[in-house]
């Protein structure tokens, strides 16, 4: 097997066709979102069948696993900015040494977060109200969630380390593993298969629980066949320097989750605020947004594509080729979700009765839909330009953008135009959408004032 030292494998993506660099890097990743979302609507879609309780509690534990997992991909991004750098640059003890770090801080945190998530399960549960049979079921998908952070955490973080070694295939192996163990045991643990009994609801949290342990196995057998087995020729101790860049590199990425999701909770208690729509424009919001992470996933895959190339790039002291790959992977991203966005901007009703039934939410999904596809390009932009930032450790810099468009623009916006001018509904949507090309405004001229490149790892 060869190793970091070997230029050919550390120069993959530092040299050569820059648009053969883009693909190789971005079509593993775009597989991958697909599997990711394929796996979030069999839970639902098992749910269905389990009652409204089950797909209530699925639903909010689910946001509360998502939260705890933030921590987790903030950790990733750090160890791409991190790793991939190490790599371009051929640094094989340095990038050896960022892996090592990564995983134990990792298994660390994921350690703390299980034991608080059992300690505090009662707590966390609270907002949701649950009484009954909703409350025992909460409290038994929380546990064994809780049981699932450490394989879930390693199995993140070491396809943090695939891709920024430029093993993106790797990423994906380990990724389709979990996924079809994931989606089989959903059906297999719920309902049961041949003798074997379901065990009902149980069954769709403990599918998560092994389908992680089995990823777990996977990317630990991976590593140890690979170039990343130097890992165990060396002690295993956390050192603080590296845990402060790592943390450095990582905080604005969770705020930026965290901001995010919060910013989404604050568009629903404005939408709450209209009385008499409320709940019509609350649907419209849920729908709108499902049919728009459709949408999101060629960005998102071409915005981990970009953090890599950058880090990368960045690492083999090849600023310019790394700014170049940046304006082509936005290209890309423009060209990818305009594609995806017409028909939907073309046919809003037909998308729109798709994920509801009822008359007023499909026309209220349906103008969403016709406002807020007009700026998908321009997310595109945003959401690419901001994983070369966080390639480039500038992860700063894609925060400040973020934050400030989310909380400075688009929520004071949606305030405005929807409870205090009274535009309603609609004046929610064309606040999203005018914050959105703010939003890659301001990316873009971060992006292009070149800082990032001037960042010393």
């Amino acid at each position: 097997m060869s190793s970091l030292s070997d230029r050919n494998i550390a120069a993959a993506f530092t040299s050569g066709s820059q648009w053969k660099n883009i693909w190789q890097m971005s079509w593993p990743m775009l597989l991958v979102m697909l599997l990711n979302f394929f796996v979030g609507l069999t839970d639902v879609y098992v749910a269905g069948y389990l009652g409204p309780e089950v797909q209530a509690v699925v639903g909010f534990v689910g946001q509360l696993y998502f939260f705890i997992i933030i921590v987790a991909n903030a950790i990733g991004i750090g160890t791409v900015a991190m790793v991939s750098r190490a790599v371009g640059s051929g640094d094989e003890p340095g990038a050896l040494q960022a892996v090592r770090q990564s995983l134990l801080f990792g298994l660390v945190c994921s350690v703390i977060l299980m034991l608080a998530g059992l300690v505090l399960r009662d707590v966390l549960l609270a907002p949701a109200k649950f009484t009954g049979q909703a409350e025992t079921i909460a409290r038994e998908f929380l546990t064994i969630f809780a049981f699932a952070l450490m394989p879930n955490y390693l199995v993140i973080i070491a396809n943090a380390v695939f891709r920024a070694g430029g093993e993106v295939k790797l990423s994906l192996a380990a990724m389709c593993l979990v996924s079809v163990v994931n989606i089989a045991l959903n059906f297999v643990l719920v309902f049961g298969v041949g003798g074997f009994p379901g065990i009902g609801y149980k069954g769709i949290a403990l599918a998560t629980a092994l389908a992680m342990a089995c990823g777990t196995l996977a990317c630990l057998f991976l590593v140890m066949r690979g170039r990343w087995r130097g890992l165990f020729h060396d002690t295993w101790t956390l050192s603080g320097v590296f845990i402060k860049r790592i943390v450095a590199v990582s905080w604005p990425s969770a705020l930026i989750q965290i901001s995010w999701n919060a910013g989404n909770i604050f568009l629903y208690s404005i939408l709450a605020a209209l009385v008499s729509s409320r709940i019509t424009a609350m649907a419209a919001l849920t729908n709108g947004l499902r049919i728009e992470a459709a949408i999101y996933l060629p960005a998102f895959a071409l915005n981990m594509a970009a953090a890599v190339l950058t880090g990368q790039n960045l690492g083999a002291g090849d600023s310019r080729r790394a700014e170049r790959l940046g304006w082509k992977i936005s290209l890309a991203g423009v060209l990818f979700v305009t594609v995806l966005s017409v028909p939907v901007l073309v046919w809003p009703d037909i998308f729109s009765s798709l994920v509801s039934h009822d008359v007023p939410v499909i026309r209220e999904t349906s103008r969403y839909l016709r406002i807020t596809m007009l700026v998908e390009p321009f997310m595109a932009i945003s959401v690419v330009l901001g994983g070369c930032l966080q390639g480039a450790e500038d992860t700063r810099g894609a925060m400040a953008v973020i934050v400030a468009t989310l909380w400075g623009v688009r929520l004071p916006l949606a305030f405005l135009l929807a409870v205090i001018m009274g535009y309603g509904a609609v004046g929610v949507w064309i606040a999203m959408a005018l914050s959105m090309v703010i939003q890659s405004i301001g990316m873009t001229l971060r992006f292009r004032n070149g800082r990032w490149k001037e960042l010393i790892p």
